[in-house]
């Protein structure tokens, strides 16, 4: 079939524990963008983590059901449904609930570089485990979710940082050499990452992530 069609409410909400969102790019199987939906359910719930897009990737914001006060680089801009946003890469934002059950669909890519999918929305069950210090049952769910989703990257990156802080030297070693594979033009900077975050401290010293990473 060349289209498809959904009404938003029928897309499942998934959850990292923070607001819950409507993984449309998932549902739909878009491959050329970005496009999720988050609902704030009260008042005052946070709609759009705080980020800055270091990465480069350039996001729209439309507002469709509601009221939402935008913070961006610390400026206050307060909006309504029908309302768009765009905002550069490096600026700081985030978005709150003005009114219960307020809407915000993000759009984003990278302005001259093939978009990737990451697939954190499939990881997103995932995160509470992980927050919570519970490493191996992290990377135990993990594992199903790379198995079902092979060929996104960030999957393949956290597991191999679950992985690690578990212990399971040799098979977070082997997901953080598919997670750089699989990361296409942002295999670099995921690189970078590797080198600095903190749950590669176990096996930081072993020579075969330092040849992996490069450092």
């Amino acid at each position: 079939m060349s289209y498809k069609i959904a009404r938003l409410n029928e897309i499942e909400e998934i959850t990292d524990g923070r607001c819950p969102f409507r993984p449309v790019r998932l549902h739909f199987g878009i491959s050329s963008f970005g496009v999720n939906v988050w609902t704030g359910r009260a008042a005052g719930d946070r709609i759009i983590n705080e980020h800055d897009e270091a990465g480069e990737q350039e996001e729209l914001y439309l507002v469709l059901s509601g009221r939402a006060a935008f913070e961006l680089d610390g400026e206050r801009r307060e909006v309504r449904a029908g309302t768009l946003v765009f905002v550069e890469p490096g600026v700081k934002r985030t978005a709150f609930a003005e009114e219960a059950g307020t809407s915000i669909m993000a759009l984003g890519g990278m302005a001259g570089k093939a978009y990737v999918a990451s697939g954190f929305e499939v990881w997103a069950p995932v995160t509470p485990l992980y927050q919570a210090g519970q490493y191996a049952e992290a990377a135990d769910r993990g594992r199903e979710v790379v198995e079902a989703h092979p060929d996104y990257p960030e999957p393949l990156y956290n597991l191999a940082c679950c992985e690690s802080l578990a212990g399971r030297s040799a098979d977070a070693i082997g997901h953080l050499r598919q997670a750089f594979e699989r990361s296409g033009e942002r295999s670099g900077d995921v690189r970078e990452w590797a080198k600095t975050d903190t749950d590669f401290d176990p096996i930081r010293d072993k020579p075969e992530f330092k040849e992996l990473v490069g450092g």
